[in-house]
């Protein structure tokens, strides 16, 4: 018997899989547990939709993120920081304050876990720092520190 699955079921195969599997699994394991519907025409089709609906989702968030991308890239946010000599400020610019100033001057929604910075920022000038937008793109964003 053909059953679609509707939840990933250790060794037999991941959600929206089609499997073979015996009418008695089916109809007392399966079944009963809403694990897997059986495969008919209509379930299939079903399924059918729903994956393209999903790859359309999938490819309008793509398309949002580059155009995001695109965005952030003429885009420059401005920290303010003490500082001491020699131009180095007292502490760093965290992702944090990134994101916050972000929101205040540009009205964007950025994720500070999504900052990719990988030395802490503790100088004054224009330092780019990349953000990851989603799984195939990155935007990088322009942060200014400039001394209070």
């Amino acid at each position: 018997m053909k059953v679609i699955l509707l939840e990933d079921v250790k060794s037999l195969g991941k959600k929206d899989q089609v499997v073979n599997v015996s009418d008695g699994y089916a109809r007392n394991m399966l079944f009963p547990k809403k694990l897997g519907v059986e495969a008919t025409p209509k379930n299939l089709n079903d399924l059918k939709l729903k994956n393209k609906h999903e790859e359309k989702l999938a490819q309008e968030n793509l398309e949002a993120a580059k155009s995001l991308a695109k965005d952030l890239k003429e885009k420059k946010v401005i920290v303010k920081m003490k500082g001491g000599e020699g131009g180095r400020t007292f502490g760093s610019v965290s992702s944090k304050e990134i994101a916050a100033a972000a929101k205040e001057q540009l009205g964007l929604e950025l994720d500070k876990k999504k900052m990719q910075i990988a030395d802490p920022i503790k100088s004054f000038g224009v330092t780019e720092v990349p953000i990851k937008l989603h799984p195939k793109v990155t935007g990088t964003l322009r942060v200014q520190v400039v001394q209070e």
